[in-house]
C-alpha cells in the first residue's frame, strides 16, 4: 500500500496569514494566536501566529513532504496601515524585505524592480486583510529570515529574481513531488531568456553538462538544465518561438532520444543498450561484439568497447538520428542539433549542423 504523501502550505498562505494577524493586532489591541486563511484551492486553514516585535507576525512553513527549501522557514510580515506616501499610490502595496528577492528580468509575471511576491499570494493577502481596512491603504513588507542564502540552492538568480526567495503559491497549498513545478519554472526561465534577446538555447541536463558545454562553446551561451523533459522543453520552444536549440550532454542519457525517448528518466523508459547495439551492428559490429556491448551494465563501460573495437563512427550517426527526431518533434519548426559526451565531457560525436546551430 502506498502512503499519502502530506500536504504543506505555501509561503503565499503564510504570508496571508501573518498579515492579517499584523493587522488585527494593530486594531483589535491583540495579536492572535491563531488566523483563519481561505486559499484558492477552495481549503480553509487555521495557521499558528508567532508575535515578534510589535505588529510583526510570523507564520513557520511546513511545506508537508515535498523537499522544499524553504521548510521549517519563519514567514515573517508587517502592515503599515495608512502609509501611502510611504508606499505609492496603491491602496495595498508590497515591499520585499529581509530575505525575499527582486525582479531584475522582464519575463516574469512581475515587473522589473518589483518584490518577487507573486500576483496569488498578493491576492490572497489583499482579500484577507482588506476587510479590515475599510477603504484605507496599507503597505505589506514580508521578510524571510535566512532567504539570501537559501536563494542560492532554488532557479532564482536563472530567471532574474535577485537577492532572496519569492513568496511563491498558486493554490496556497503544497503538493509533494510536483513533477509540474519544476517544469513551469523551466519553462519560466527559458521565456525569460528570450525577453533578453536570447535566440540560441542549449539546453543540458544538469550542472556538469552545463559546465562542459561552456567550456566546448563559450562561456556566454545560454544553458538552461531541463533534466530529463527533452520532450516537454521541444514542445515548449515551439510555443515560444524558439529557433535553434542545442541539446548536449552525457550520452549515457542522450543515446535514448536516437530511439525517439524523450523523458529519459530511467522509470520512464530505457533503451539504451538496444539503440547502441543497432547502432554498432549497422556500423558492422560483429555478433560477439554487439553481444558485449548488449551485455554491458553501463554506458561508459559500452563506450570503452565500442572505442577497443573501432567503432566511434556510430557516435555521429546517433546524435544525428537523436537530432532528427528532436526536430520531428518540434514539426521541424526549430532546428536542433545534439552533442552527445563521455563521462570526462568530451565529445564523442555530434550532429552535422552544431555550428549553424550555434
Amino acid at each position: 500500500m502506498t502512503e499519502t504523501l502530506r500536504e504543506g502550505v505555501t509561503t503565499g498562505t503564510c504570508a496571508a496569514g501573518a498579515a492579517l494577524a499584523s493587522v488585527m493586532w494593530q486594531l483589535q489591541g491583540a495579536c492572535p494566536d491563531r488566523v483563519r486563511i481561505d486559499t484558492p484551492a477552495g481549503r480553509t486553514l487555521y495557521l499558528d501566529i508567532c508575535p515578534l516585535e510589535p505588529y510583526t507576525c510570523g507564520v513557520i512553513k511546513d511545506a508537508g513532504d515535498d523537499p522544499d527549501v524553504t521548510d521549517g522557514c519563519m514567514v515573517t510580515v508587517y502592515v503599515e496601515i495608512g502609509a501611502d506616501e510611504a508606499c505609492g499610490t496603491e491602496e495595498i502595496a508590497f515591499k520585499a524585505g529581509e530575505g525575499v528577492g527582486t525582479v531584475t528580468c522582464a519575463g516574469l509575471k512581475l515587473s522589473v524592480g518589483e518584490p518577487a511576491i507573486n500576483p496569488v499570494p498578493r491576492q490572497m493577502i489583499s482579500t484577507a486583510i482588506a476587510p479590515l481596512l475599510k477603504g484605507r491603504s496599507a503597505c505589506v513588507t514580508i521578510s524571510i529570515p535566512g532567504g539570501e542564502t537559501l536563494a542560492k540552492k532554488t532557479f532564482n538568480e536563472r530567471v532574474g529574481v535577485m537577492g532572496g526567495l519569492s513568496v511563491l503559491g498558486t493554490s496556497g497549498i503544497v503538493r509533494p513531488m510536483s513533477e509540474e513545478a519544476v517544469k513551469e519554472s523551466l519553462v519560466l526561465e527559458m521565456n525569460v531568456r528570450l525577453c533578453q534577446g536570447v535566440d540560441r538555447i542549449a539546453f543540458v541536463l544538469g550542472v556538469a553538462g552545463e559546465k562542459a558545454v561552456k567550456q566546448q562553446f563559450g562561456g556566454d551561451i545560454c544553458c538552461i538544465q531541463i533534466s530529463n523533459y527533452i520532450g516537454f522543453m521541444l514542445d515548449e520552444a515551439v510555443k515560444l518561438g524558439v529557433c535553434r536549440v542545442l541539446v548536449a550532454g552525457f550520452a549515457g542519457k542522450l543515446v535514448k532520444v536516437a530511439a525517439d525517448i524523450m523523458n529519459t528518466h530511467s522509470h520512464v523508459a530505457d533503451g539504451r543498450r538496444e539503440t547502441l547495439c543497432t547502432f554498432a551492428a549497422l556500423a558492422g559490429a560483429s555478433t560477439q561484439v554487439v553481444r558485449e556491448i548488449y551485455d554491458c551494465k553501463t554506458v561508459q563501460g559500452a563506450i570503452e568497447i565500442i572505442d577497443r573495437n573501432g567503432l566511434n563512427e556510430i557516435w555521429p550517426r546517433i546524435a544525428e538520428t537523436a537530432a532528427q527526431k528532436c526536430m520531428l518533434r518540434t514539426g521541424n519548426a526549430v532546428e536542433v542539433a545534439m552533442v552527445l559526451m563521455d563521462k570526462d565531457q568530451r565529445i564523442l560525436g555530434q550532429s552535422d549542423n552544431v555550428n549553424n546551430v550555434l
